[in-house]
């Protein structure tokens, strides 16, 4: 086969494939053409069935294109517009999003309240462990502080939590405006955008692109939902409120005319409870607000403060709980806190607790001295022989110018006060009282001093400064209780002794209690236990009111006691722990100086027979040296009642006159320490007398003492090592006692594990016996 060139007219290889070919004419069909007709004739009628069908497949793909676009398109508006409603917060009302600003400040409130109540559980279960282990195994100092520390953080707590739930939740003051509200609804719009919307779109587009087929998978599943909610479209509508926002009454909607702007009220402003002072207040209400406001400070929980009083000194006003103790006001932090609110004189609140009404109490807010010469008036006179000893006697005059008056007759009383707190006075004005009766006698005893001395010859008998006088004093005492229990049973008198100017009592002052041997304090406690029924009764006076001092716990078994400036230790001592909280206060008043009276001569009392037990301050009416002196005279003058006969009934008659004898010339061993026996020396025989006078004492122990006296004088060297500490206390007594003059010196305690120095008792005697 070859074919020509178009140009050349010449013929060239083919270069393709060989066909071969039937020639045939086409104005002659044989078979063979008859054959290619039908065959062409049969492909046009598939052509055109092929193509019907096609337009036939397309008419129905295109059917069901339109019928699944009117399926799911509208299924697809409807998904849009879900996502839209969500993403805006359509389904939240202006109302819910009110409620949801004003339940976050509802929660922080209830939250914090919650938390303190949780603290404060905490810390009391902690705290009763502490003080369970402190009963059963007792307490280190570290668990001593931990203790202390524990109660300080718990009142605090119980303090925060009073002064929270005081404090109203003002739902009106909360209220969210309309701009809040559409920033609320914008800012959260904005985070499901950016926190839901477009990270899901990111998420979908790259799963696409990275797995088609996963794609082609997922749009049946599209359209089936899209289908599904073109039958079931949603309804895009405000949702109703959640219960968690309909039920706290603090959610609730506040009335227009509280919240509209410039009428909101609310119950107490922070400016409605600022405190401020009572000094300068003019009327009771203004008083009663002052109080009212220093104490809600404070974070007491207090319903009403009522009964508002000028008074000379101040103002009293009645102050009612309604929850907590008014005991709570005595509390130390709280007191300071009250003075420097109120402004008041120094130490000049006083609380007294109302026996009936726990709840309640009376406030005393002192501006001045509640004590004037004006409310106090003179001492009475009273003339001699003209009264007995069961008569009513006026000492002293309360802070509400209530009098003091009460009857010696069948008192064992305990007088506790400082030096400077008036316990001398005070004991002189009793005695004073006492000789001016017809059936009644003093004793005076005084270890370290002369008692009641300044009444001079109105005194029956005297034994002071000398120990075996006063034991000799006791032991006769204790005798005539028996032999008076005797005489009583023949009288057939009964249960106790019928006193009269033939059958005296016999009052016994006892000054410096502490300062008493042991032996004196063992008979003095006997005495206390017998002598009442035979009236034969103790009045004592003493600086420290604990077992320590005294010898034995007898302080609280006293029919009466009388508190001036003292110790807290020995108000509880003496009337029992809760005795400050109720406000009985003598650890507040102050002891007089050389220089200024301060709160000499005030006291307060228990167990005065007519007066009632209230913890109120009352004012003693002293007597000085010179007055008693010339009232002593003046009843020795008129004559003094005559023990004689009931000595004689006794059988002591002549034991008596001997003890007077021994008494009158100073006879005994006078081994107890006298007026000018040095300082030092005095220092030493107290330490002694502290311990209960054992036979020796190291210096350690003596150090002790002395640095509890004198903290500034002798707690100079405790920064060091206890050899050179207890050096240093060595060279100044020894230096101290050569100044004096007194041959005294350490020893080395031999009884003692490696021997250390101190003193012997029996040296301390001679160096203050009248020989040395």
């Amino acid at each position: 086969m070859s074919t020509t060139h178009p140009r050349h007219g010449q013929l060239e290889p083919y270069e393709g494939e060989y066909v071969w070919a039937e020639i045939v004419d086409d104005e002659d069909p044989g078979p063979r053409q008859h054959h290619d007709q039908e065959q062409a004739q049969r492909r046009g009628s598939a052509a055109h069935r092929a193509a019907s069908t096609g337009r036939s497949i397309a008419r129905y793909a295109a059917a069901a294109a339109r019928y699944v676009a009117g399926q799911t398109g509208p299924g697809l508006r409807h998904g849009w517009a879900a996502t839209v409603h969500w993403t805006t917060l359509g389904s939240m009302s202006d109302e819910e999003i009110r409620r949801r600003l004003v339940k976050v400040h509802l929660d922080t409130y209830t939250e914090q309240r919650e938390d303190t109540t949780t603290d404060i559980k905490r810390l009391n279960k902690r705290a009763l462990k502490l003080a369970r282990e402190a009963v059963d195994f007792g307490l280190t100092p570290e668990e001593a502080a931990r203790l202390k520390n524990t109660h300080a953080e718990l009142k605090l707590k119980a303090r925060a939590g009073t002064a929270l739930g005081r404090i109203p939740f003002q739902t009106e003051l909360l209220q969210p405006t309309r701009d809040q509200v559409r920033r609320y609804r914008t800012v959260r719009s904005l985070g499901r955008f950016a926190g839901v919307i477009v990270p899901t779109s990111a998420a979908t587009l790259a799963l696409v692109l990275a797995a088609p087929a996963a794609g082609l998978l997922a749009l049946p599943v599209l359209a089936g939902a899209a289908w599904w909610l073109g039958h079931h479209p949603l309804a895009l509508t405000e949702r109703a409120l959640p219960a968690d926002l309909v039920g706290p009454p603090e959610l609730d909607p506040v009335p227009a005319a509280q919240s509209a702007p410039g009428t909101t009220t609310a119950p107490e402003t922070e400016e409605d409870l600022t405190p401020f002072p009572v000094r300068g207040v003019t009327t009771a209400a203004e008083a009663e607000e002052a109080l009212r406001r220093a104490i809600l400070c404070e974070g007491g929980d207090i319903e009403a403060v009522t009964g508002g009083t000028k008074e000379p000194w101040g103002w009293s006003a009645r102050v009612s709980f309604a929850s907590g103790s008014p005991d709570d006001l005595n509390d130390n932090q709280t007191y300071r806190n009250l003075i420097t609110l109120l402004k008041l004189r120094r130490n000049g609140l006083l609380i007294e607790a109302d026996p009936e009404y726990g709840d309640s109490c009376t406030v005393r807010m002192i501006l001045t001295d509640p004590f004037t010469p004006e409310l106090v008036g003179p001492v009475p006179y009273r003339a001699p022989l003209s009264g007995s000893i069961t008569d009513l006697y006026d000492f002293g005059v309360a802070m509400d110018a209530t009098p003091l008056v009460f009857s010696l007759a069948g008192l064992m009383l305990l007088m506790v006060a400082d030096s400077g707190g008036g316990k001398s006075g005070i004991m002189l004005a009793a005695a004073e009282a006492v000789t001016s009766t017809r059936d009644a006698v003093v004793l005076n005893l005084d270890p370290v001093g002369t008692g009641v001395g300044d009444l001079g010859p109105a005194i029956t008998l005297t034994a002071c400064m000398d120990d075996e006088l006063i034991i000799a004093v006791l032991q006769f005492l204790l005798a005539w209780c028996s032999a008076r229990a005797r005489q009583r049973a023949a009288y057939v008198w009964g249960n106790k002794w019928r006193v009269s100017p033939e059958h005296p009592a016999i009052c016994v002052f006892v000054d410096e209690w502490p300062q008493l041997s042991a032996t004196a304090k063992t008979l003095l406690i006997k005495l206390l236990l017998l002598g009442r029924k035979e009236a034969i009764w103790v009045y004592g006076g003493s600086q420290f009111g604990t077992k320590e001092y005294l010898g034995e716990a007898i302080g609280p078994k006293l029919s009466a006691k009388l508190l001036g400036a003292c110790r807290r230790v020995d108000i509880t001592e003496l009337l029992g722990g809760g005795a400050i909280a109720e406000g009985y206060r003598a650890d507040l008043i102050r002891a007089a100086t050389h220089t200024a009276a301060n709160d000499a001569g005030q006291i307060y009392a228990v167990g005065l027979p007519g007066m009632p037990d209230r913890p109120i301050r009352y004012q003693i009416r002293e007597i000085d040296a010179a007055q008693a002196a010339l009232l002593g005279t003046e009843r020795a003058a008129a004559g003094l009642p005559d023990l004689t006969h009931t000595l004689t009934e006794a059988g002591l008659l002549d034991a008596w006159n001997e003890l007077r004898e021994a008494c009158a010339t100073g006879l005994g061993t006078g081994t107890a320490p006298r007026p000018e026996t040095p300082e030092i020396l005095l220092h030493l025989h107290q330490a002694f007398i502290h311990e209960r006078e054992p036979d020796f004492l190291t210096m350690d122990q003596i150090h002790r003492h002395l640095r509890k006296e004198d903290p500034d004088r002798w707690g100079k060297w405790d920064d060091r090592d206890d050899l050179s500490r207890l050096r240093e206390l060595g060279k100044t007594l020894a230096r101290m006692l050569r100044d004096a003059g007194v041959d005294l010196s350490s020893e080395r305690i031999t009884e003692l594990d490696g021997q250390p120095r101190g003193y012997y008792l029996e040296a301390l005697n001679q160096a203050m016996s009248p020989t040395a």
